[in-house]
């Protein structure tokens, strides 16, 4: 019980605050309700079934969930694509990320980049929506400070749950003060949506270039520590490129990528889950199962969500991003002083939002921080680099 309890938190935490992320990457591609609904669909599935199984197959606590940071990424940059351009770009970084998670070839072309600067890309990325927050208050004091000051409190008192108990009183607060919008929510299983991918040059650097690297440094990466950390021992092949052939698959129905999960993952693989860690992967289960429920009715999950005033669910994301800021602000000023340059660069050309070429600030932000690393840290570079095809060139796969 206490197992299966663990895996439900684990879906509902997901659910709350790093769904709203998701909503406003749908709002900034301009889709309708239906296509909405296909997105949230198709990341939901994708976890369920990716969890479900991997846990049963493995006997491991196995927690799926979609790229949060890789769906603040898309606010920023698919407004200017269309949204077959998008679901290109999301194809082709899934299928990238199934290639590299199968070979093996994940860890090695990790170490070409270094930490700081993926951890400064991933701040860039994202504190720009903490820094919303700020506004949504001032905006809507009445129901974005309630979400605040609930976060705040919670964390003080019920650290786990305090994004779950933010939406409770934000919701509350919207209800008692008439903001609600008026919405009509009907129980029916969603219709997924096939969009045919279209492949832009452009949008494959906006957008698939940066989401790879997110998905993979920022996500899969963490997850399989949370495992290790637990004292599991994951093997990474099946895990990343089983999770991403199904992302891979569920691309063309809006998703944009799924992952191995960090934060929830702790929720089930730590003594509170079940003292015995061989019966933890009933967690896995049950928040597969869970998450399966969420995408049959993804058009009512929408819904509910779309009846939430705009300034609630920027400071409910805001809130829910929080953790991931601190992380990636604490990685990115680690390590020699040249590399916290070359990362502070990063972060400061990525948060800009510029947009040269038609291709997006994530991309420019690994050009220049790469750039400035390798001339400050010119003779180091290229023995990382040396040493690294070696690696790749000895691999077989």
């Amino acid at each position: 019980m206490t197992a299966t309890v663990a895996g439900l938190v684990a879906a509902l935490v997901s659910f709350a605050g790093p769904f709203a992320v998701v909503l406003q990457a749908t709002r900034a591609a301009h889709l309708d309700e239906a296509h909405t609904a296909s997105w949230v669909w198709a990341i939901a599935v994708g976890s369920g079934v990716s969890g479900l199984v991997l846990s049963l197959l493995t006997r491991m606590p196995i927690i799926v969930a979609w790229s949060t940071p890789g769906a603040a990424l898309l606010i920023a940059a698919i407004g200017g694509f269309s949204f077959s351009d998008a679901v290109g770009a999301f194809l082709v970084s899934s299928v990238c990320a199934c290639i590299l998670g199968f070979t093996g070839w994940f860890g090695r072309l990790l170490a070409l980049v270094p930490g700081s600067l993926t951890s400064a890309l991933l701040a860039g990325i994202l504190l720009p929506f903490v820094v919303s927050g700020s506004s949504a208050v001032v905006s809507a004091p009445a129901v974005a400070g309630a979400v605040v000051i609930a976060f705040v409190v919670a964390k003080r008192f019920l650290e786990r749950y305090a994004v779950v108990i933010a939406l409770a009183v934000g919701v509350c607060a919207t209800v008692a003060t008439g903001a609600a919008e008026r919405v009509t929510l009907d129980l029916q299983l969603t219709a997924p949506v096939l969009t045919m991918p279209t492949f832009d040059p452009q949008a494959l650097l906006s957008i698939g270039l940066p989401l790879l690297l997110i998905t993979m440094a920022a996500q899969n990466a963490p997850g399989l520590t949370v495992l290790r950390t637990s004292g599991y021992t994951p093997n990474d092949r099946i895990l990343v490129g089983g999770v991403s052939l199904v992302s891979a698959t569920l691309t063309p129905f809006g998703g944009h990528a799924i992952n191995l999960a960090a934060i929830t993952a702790g929720i089930c693989t730590g003594p509170t889950c079940h003292p015995d860690p061989a019966r933890r992967y009933v967690a896995g289960v049950a928040c597969g199962l869970a998450n399966l429920v969420a995408g049959a009715f993804a058009s009512t999950l929408v819904g509910a969500y779309t009846a939430l005033p705009a300034p609630m669910i920027a400071a409910l994301a805001a809130a829910a991003l929080l953790p991931s800021v601190i992380t990636a602000l604490t990685a990115t000023l680690a390590g020699p002083p040249a590399t916290q340059t070359a990362a502070l660069i990063t972060l400061a050309v990525t948060a800009s939002g510029i947009v040269v070429g038609g291709v997006g600030s994530a991309f420019w932000a690994l050009i220049a921080g790469l750039a400035v690393w390798a001339v400050l840290t010119r003779t180091t570079s290229r023995a990382r680099l040396t040493a690294a095809g070696k690696a790749l060139s000895g691999s077989k796969g």
